[in-house]
């Protein structure tokens, strides 16, 4: 839950603006500044405090604990010019909600946070649990010291300047070890610790074979990503309460799913309660991975509690995004998100140039000309399947005549592969030329580079035949000229000459420049690749200079159109 303090009325107004945005996520605090502060203190994850920052200071100072402890505080200033990062940027969150403010108030946000700063990766922010030396060794990174990447498993990391060998190391591990003085640990969540229990096992015993046998077999706790089991025994208090203190999510399957599992020791006990020969190796291993530790009982009298430790490889991360039209302000906040956390780029040369600026240090960039597109589908996929965190961008959105089709053809589900969409071309074009799309549209490319000329020309005659709105991809270039005069004259043959036509180059762009014409002006000589072409249906007009499809087809009938519910 987030605070919100104001003393005055424009810091009110403000904070109004984001309890009605923020509704299930804030909770206002009236009255006096400071027991405000206080009650939101002791109350919430993170404030927001529309007051100088000298005052949030002295009221926040008494109450401050340590940086583990602390809710992040934001400070936003009188004019809604600024909204400060003060206290918990990274353990507190602050940092984001800075930026999360500042985007919904239209105020910049202020990170002082030396890693940030940078645009380097907090280590404490790398969703891992982090322990050692976090403060001298991202000094170090900040200082361009080299500093080693100990990898003793993969895992997707995020980008960080790291070198081979170095006086600092940042060791990724799932055994129980110490830091040493210079060293940072990160406890990726590898460990999967399968539990089978008698009804009635007290968590005492559950948790302390568990604790034992990690400890006994030299791994972390901390690496513990669940508890997994028979789904008979979901609502098992001891194995539920042991969950709670690892702070872990228990994961169940049924008996027929962990009686398919191979196992190294069966037993007649489980086959006869569960109707399955093994709890806690079958759960353990059903995920797949390396069995480290096998089951083994609790040492009570009688044993209520087995289990058994699996070591999961970690899964690849491929992100295909689409990074809209080209203008920056239409990229968005969740591709610019992937962008940032990946450690392997993979696209075309001139799209990388578009966004490397937001890339953070440390990430390794692979990048190609015009006509390598399934290469780099093979390349970002190769990449993900080595355990990487991958970005794999495209134009517009990714999923239309961009990567995702080639990647997620070579993808197998043996990496994790997430979609961000992007604004399409056909859309920016759109919003420049009116409400072309206004009702039922198609997009059909006229490249017959991967598509029969064919198979072009007979969807185009359909969208013809259906009174479709049509936007044109890829319509002319230097050695495909007669593509758009022919499409052209197939929808002339069903529309009228004086059908609105829009015709956007480089939308979205600085360079860009938009028109509309009609069926029967258009010079199709004036387009080319970097064009995208909008032919109206019957019932779209010019109004104003824009073109307009309305949502039903009154308009043929020289009547307005009613207002319709909104889908």
């Amino acid at each position: 839950m987030i605070g919100l303090i104001s003393a005055t009325a424009a810091g009110a107004a403000a904070r109004d603006r984001l309890a009605t945005a923020w509704p299930d996520r804030t909770r206002v605090y009236k009255g006096p500044v400071g027991e405000a502060v206080r009650s939101a203190f002791a109350e919430c994850e993170q404030l927001v405090c529309f007051l100088a920052t000298g005052a949030t200071v002295r009221l926040l100072a008494p109450l401050l604990a340590g940086k583990a402890a602390d809710p992040g505080v934001v400070c936003v200033d009188e004019g809604g010019r600024f909204a400060v990062s003060l206290v918990g940027g990274h353990g507190g969150g602050a940092n984001e909600l800075a930026r999360e403010v500042g985007e919904l108030l239209d105020a910049e946000p202020v990170v002082t946070t030396a890693t940030d700063a940078v645009g380097l990766a907090g280590l404490d922010t790398l969703g891992l649990p982090c322990e050692g030396a976090v403060a001298a060794v991202s000094r170090a990174l900040l200082d361009g010291e080299p500093v080693a990447l100990a990898a003793e498993l993969t895992w997707p990391l995020p980008p960080l300047p790291v070198s081979p060998q170095g006086s600092y190391t940042i060791r990724l591990t799932d055994k129980d070890v110490e830091p040493g003085p210079r060293e940072v640990l990160l406890r990726p969540p590898s460990l999967v610790v399968g539990v089978g229990a008698s009804r009635g096992a007290p968590v005492d015993e559950v948790l302390g074979l568990i604790e034992e046998t990690l400890r006994k077999a030299g791994l972390s706790s901390r690496s513990v990503a669940e508890l997994a089991t028979v789904d008979a025994k979901a609502e098992e208090p001891g194995i539920l309460a042991a969950a709670e203190r690892l702070g872990v999510p228990v994961v169940t399957y049924s008996a027929e799913e962990l009686a398919a599992v191979e196992v190294p020791n069966p037993s007649a006990a489980p086959l006869a309660a569960v109707g399955t020969p093994s709890v806690a190796e079958a759960a353990a291993l059903l995920g797949g991975g390396e069995l480290l530790v096998p089951k083994r009982k609790s040492d009570a009298s009688p044993a209520m509690a087995t289990c058994a430790v699996v070591r999961r490889p970690g899964r690849g991360r491929l992100a295909v995004v689409g990074l809209g039209p080209g203008a920056r302000d239409l990229l968005t906040p969740r591709a610019t998100a992937e962008l940032r956390r990946a450690s392997v780029l993979v696209g075309l040369d001139q799209y990388v140039d578009q966004i490397r600026d937001l890339l953070r240090p440390g990430t390794r960039v692979l990048e190609s000309g015009l006509g390598a597109e399934e290469e780099r589908a093979r390349t970002a996929v190769e990449q993900a399947r080595l355990g990487h965190a991958v970005a794999l961008i495209g134009s517009g959105d990714a999923g239309v005549y961009a990567m995702a089709s080639p990647a997620l053809a070579e993808a197998s589900d043996d990496i994790e592969v997430i979609g961000v969409p992007g604004v399409t071309a056909a859309l920016a074009a759109a919003a420049i030329l009116g409400a072309p799309l206004g009702h039922d549209h198609v997009s059909i490319s006229l490249s017959d580079l991967h598509t029969p000329w064919e198979v072009i020309e007979r969807r185009v005659r359909a969208a013809a035949e259906a009174d479709l709105v049509v936007t044109f991809y890829n319509p002319r270039s230097r050695g495909r000229d007669w593509q758009l005069p022919k499409a052209l004259g197939i929808l002339a043959e069903h529309r009228a000459p004086t059908t609105p036509v829009g015709v956007v180059r480089n939308a979205s762009r600085p360079d860009g420049s938009s028109r509309v014409s009609t069926l029967a002006g258009l010079d199709p000589a004036s387009v080319d690749m970097m064009t995208v072409v909008t032919v109206g249906n019957t019932a779209t007009r010019t109004v104003a200079g824009r073109m307009v499809t309305p949502r039903g087809y009154r308009w043929q009938n020289g009547r307005s159109e009613q207002p319709q519910e909104t889908r």
